[in-house]
């Protein structure tokens, strides 16, 4: 009886010790990286985050970044579908790519199910950083208005390395930058001043440098015609007394309604006499920007093309 009992402890030990073996001849899987994958530190938002070269399957929570992925020829799997997608990513609707929630609340089911090598998100998402970190390599790209230029061109870079496209990134960025600078120098020379609004259901709210339309003033070389405006990422609420009474040579305004696939009220609330005494509506300087590229498309490569564009357009 020992002396089986010995045999089959040494089939099994033997069993043990060939599986072991085996697997260590394979690759190891540990949260979607391999031991066999290229990987690459990069730093994101939060801290360093070692991540897949060329990742194949990417899940990403932010509209600006499938933009300027798309930009340079990468396509994401999933991305979150409920609600209203701007109309640039149009594409997205197809089955083909999952859906995987919303900006706000992620389907953590549909995105794991999807075996992601990469999941990016932003600010939006950035208390549930641990969370998706249990399903894969995760970045927190996430763009502050306060900082729009530093954050965008950042991000940019992250992306030009995991994805190996910096030679592409860097062209989208000196075309961005060169455009910049010849806004700037035309605002700049002229002194201009002026103040950025929102509109959300009926309620106006005006923004400071500091806060989510920050590129406006940082960038783009506008001076602030109000320098007391709180700084608030969700703007200082105001009256249509507040913006005749502050009189600004340009007045930017965002449609909430309309970047959301809302209804926009944007220029049916800005029809009143208030607004029509000002310098902004007599000279024809009250600029209604591309909502959906400023408020949630904002941090990609054609929405920055985009929000540079509509001020451009605006100083000619």
């Amino acid at each position: 009886m020992k002396k089986r009992f010995l045999i089959i402890a040494g089939v099994v030990s033997f069993a043990l010790f060939s599986g072991v073996a085996c697997n260590s001849g394979e690759s190891k899987e540990v949260n979607n990286i391999t031991e066999n994958s290229t990987t690459i530190k990069v730093t994101d938002d939060n801290k360093e985050v070692e991540v897949p070269v060329n990742p194949e399957t990417v899940v990403s929570f932010d509209y600006g970044i499938i933009d300027a992925l798309d930009s340079v020829g990468i396509e994401v799997e999933g991305l979150p579908k409920d609600g209203s997608l701007p109309k640039s990513l149009d594409k997205y609707k197809d089955e083909k790519y999952a859906n995987v929630g919303g900006l706000k609340e992620p389907d953590f089911e549909a995105t794991n199910n999807l075996n992601p090598d990469l999941i990016i998100i932003s600010g939006r998402q950035a208390e549930m950083y641990d969370e998706f970190s249990k399903i894969a390599p995760t970045l927190l790209l996430n763009v502050d208005g306060a900082n729009y230029m530093e954050d965008f061109t950042r991000n940019m870079d992250v992306l030009g390395k995991v994805f190996e496209k910096e030679e592409e990134i860097k062209s989208e960025l000196d075309e961005i930058n060169s455009q910049i600078e010849e806004v700037n120098k035309t605002v700049t020379e002229n002194k201009a001043n002026a103040l950025a609004f929102m509109v959300d259901k009926g309620n106006l709210s005006v923004f400071s440098p500091e806060s989510r339309f920050g590129i406006i003033y940082k960038q783009l070389g506008f001076e602030i015609k109000d320098p007391n405006i709180e700084a608030s990422n969700h703007g200082q609420q105001v009256t249509f007394e507040y913006v005749a009474s502050q009189n600004p040579e340009y007045i930017f305004v965002v449609d909430k309604g309309d970047a959301t696939g809302g209804d926009a009220t944007a220029k049916s609330l800005f029809d009143n006499d208030l607004v029509k005494s000002t310098d902004a509506y007599k000279n024809g300087k009250i600029v209604y920007l591309s909502s959906p590229e400023w408020y949630v498309i904002s941090g990609g490569i054609n929405s920055t093309k985009t929000m540079i564009n509509d001020v451009k357009q605006s100083i000619k």
